[in-house]
Order: C-alpha cells, then structure tokens, then sequence
C-alpha cells in the first residue's frame, strides 16, 4: 500500500517492493532520525484503519530486546512498515527462526534485518562467562551459551576484542546462521525475493552501521 492510497501525506512512497527499495527507505528513515529531522509516517488514523485487512511491512527486524533498540523509532517508519521480532541478544531459538520465517513466507518482506548494538548487555554478560567460567542463573544461561560461539569467533581474530567488536561478530554470525538454519530464507535469498543484512546501531549518535549483506546491498 502506498502514501497514496493510505491518504497519510507522510506516508512512505512507493512501498518498497525489491530488496534494494527496502533498503534505501530502511537507511533514508535512520539518516532522518539521526538528523532529528523524523518524519513520523505512517501513525495516523488512515494508516491505523488502512491495515485492518492485512498488512505488508517491507522488512523483517530481527533486534535485540534492549529498551534503546525500538526500531520504529530509529528507523522512523510506522505502523505496517516493520515486522519485529526480538530477542535479548538477537538470540536465534526455534520461535525466533520461524517468526523470521513467517516474514518470508507469508508476508514477502524484502529485506530481513538482523539488529544489534553497542554496548549490548548480553553480550557483555556472555564475554564476562567467558573470561570467568562462571554462567548467570536460570534460563539467562541459555542466551549466554548461544552467543558464546560469538564471542570466541571474535577473540580468535583479536584476543584484545572489546565488546562492541563482539556484537559486530555476533551481528554478523546470526545473519548467516539464519541463511544456514532456514531453507525458507535461503531460498528467498537465492531467488533475489529477500536479503539479509547486519546492522550495528551506536547509542551515541543513533546511526546503524551496515556490517553483513547477503548480497550487494550497501557494496
């Protein structure tokens, strides 16, 4: 659904059809709120009553749960733009995938988002376990065990890695494993009907840093 046909003037033109468009609106949207100059599109009444009988967002962000990372906000889209799915960590479990999943196969997103940032918490948590050997209690365990492989990939390239470096490592792994653990994305992907990227967002300035393209996007 388009601007147009939604009658919100501030609406996003053109709803991004391709990987390519999704991107460019994806990045047009966080130049904006970097530049505190957010247009807000897509949050009025005509947009709430234009999504009654469905809904096509143009991308699928899978973030982290950190209060900080509200991609609607640092992205400046609004509602039917963006199918989120969060984790603490942007940890990968069989709901996670299949929530990714549904993005693909049931609403044609273009593009999927893997979302992180600095300064992540359970990264942080899951470097101190590391260097520790001691794991957080209850089912906090479970996310620490699936970002250590992270964190040890980051610390066999440079055993000085900082956190920050780690999320950018853990951004980048869970991209490919989402390509590796799903047929559906991949085949997606293959087909040029999706791309994944990797993006680190930076707390100070609010801009998304580009750290993983399954294809050209962003080269």
């Amino acid at each position: 659904m388009t601007g147009d046909e939604d009658g919100n003037k501030n609406a996003t033109p053109n709803h991004p059809a391709t990987p390519e468009q999704a991107w460019a609106v994806l990045m047009d949207g966080n130049n904006r709120f970097v530049a505190a100059n957010a247009n807000h599109p897509n949050q009025d009444a005509a947009r709430r009553t234009s999504l009654t009988d469905g809904q096509h967002p143009f991308a699928t962000i899978f973030g982290c749960s950190d209060s900080r990372l509200a991609a609607e906000i640092i992205f400046d889209m609004g509602l039917g733009d963006a199918f989120v799915v969060r984790t603490a960590g942007h940890v990968i479990d069989n709901t996670a995938l299949g929530s990714v999943e549904f993005g693909v196969e049931y609403l044609d997103v273009p593009l999927i988002v893997v979302l992180g940032h600095d300064s992540c918490g359970a990264v942080t948590a899951t470097k101190g376990s590391v260097e520790t050997g001691e794991m957080p209690p209850g089912h906090v365990r479970g996310i620490v065990e699936l970002i250590t492989p992270s964190v040890l990939s980051s610390l066999r390239t440079d055993s000085n890695s900082d956190v920050d470096t780690m999320v950018a490592e853990h951004v980048r792994l869970t991209a490919l494993r989402l390509l590796k653990e799903s047929p559906i994305i991949a085949e997606a992907v293959a087909n040029h009907k999706t791309a994944v990227v990797g993006l680190t967002y930076h707390l100070a300035d609010g801009r998304a840093e580009l750290v993983y393209s399954s294809g050209a996007i962003g080269r």
